[in-house]
């Protein structure tokens, strides 16, 4: 039987990256899916996923208006019924040293990666706890486990995202609701294309991949297999966890010692 058979997953940031890519791999399993994002077209993996799903549902708003998300999740409950897996996927990039980031790209930031995660799940919960059952999955990042140079607002929210998965998980653990957070490292999203696509980072992007020890940057599909698992009932006695997924880019350091061992 496939993993998710008979399941509903509602998927934020769900045009593009990580949450396209989820939406595939859910389908595969046989999900049916509800998207929802700010743009109002998709494309690659979201339209194969669509493809896939026993049944498919787009709906367009924003992650920062409890509105939006208030109409989509009740498209969701007159589609379908329920909902099973919520993965918060929507996210933007996005900071700078304190005394300099203004606070219109503060609050930007920090609204839709931190308070759209908050408003999502606030919105979704109630069917959850009728059904008491359900699986959240936050997407964080490793730059919510340790800093990134000109990163405070991003870090920040990811980092608040993490501790909130946390506090959800004790809340409605004993309402068979599980809560979540994947970590990824530096994946090949559109997000991590624009961001390093300014001139004069080309080496800094250099000096990360060297700097994940797997040697390069993950794929979204790699990122949504984890979300496919912690989805599952095979991860039903997990939760409160943060799974980072980052090619080894926290492990450590390296300084050539591997070389000098024949292992490079």
């Amino acid at each position: 039987m496939a993993r998710l058979e008979g399941k509903v997953a509602f998927i934020t940031g769900a045009a593009s990256g990580i949450g396209a890519a989820s939406g595939l791999r859910f389908a595969q399993e046989g999900a049916s899916l509800v998207g929802f994002d700010l743009e109002e077209s998709f494309e690659g993996d979201w339209a194969q996923a669509a493809k896939a799903a026993p049944a498919a549902l787009f709906q367009t708003g924003d992650v920062r208006s409890q509105e939006d998300l208030a109409a989509a999740v009740e498209a969701a409950k007159q589609r379908f019924g329920r909902i099973d897996v919520l993965l918060n996927s929507a996210g933007v990039a996005g900071g700078g040293p304190v005394h300099m980031i203004s606070i219109e790209e503060w609050d930007r930031v920090v609204d839709i990666n931190l308070k759209g995660t908050f408003l999502a799940s606030r919105q979704v919960l109630p069917s959850m706890l009728e059904q008491e059952s359900g699986s959240i999955i936050n997407i964080s990042s490793i730059e919510g486990v340790e800093g990134f140079e000109g990163g405070s607002a991003y870090n920040a929210s990811k980092g608040a995202v993490m501790l909130l998965s946390r506090n959800m998980a004790m809340d409605y653990a004993r309402k068979g609701i599980r809560v979540n957070t994947i970590c990824p490292g530096f994946v090949e999203t559109p997000l991590f294309e624009s961001t390093f696509s300014v001139a004069g980072l080309e080496e800094l992007r250099e000096r990360i991949r060297e700097a994940t020890q797997l040697g390069r940057f993950g794929k979204p599909l790699e990122i949504a297999n984890a979300a496919l698992f912690l989805a599952s009932d095979e991860a039903s006695f997990v939760t409160g966890h943060a799974l980072v997924v980052d090619g080894g880019y926290t492990a450590g350091h390296r300084f050539g010692i591997a070389k000098l061992m024949g292992l490079e």
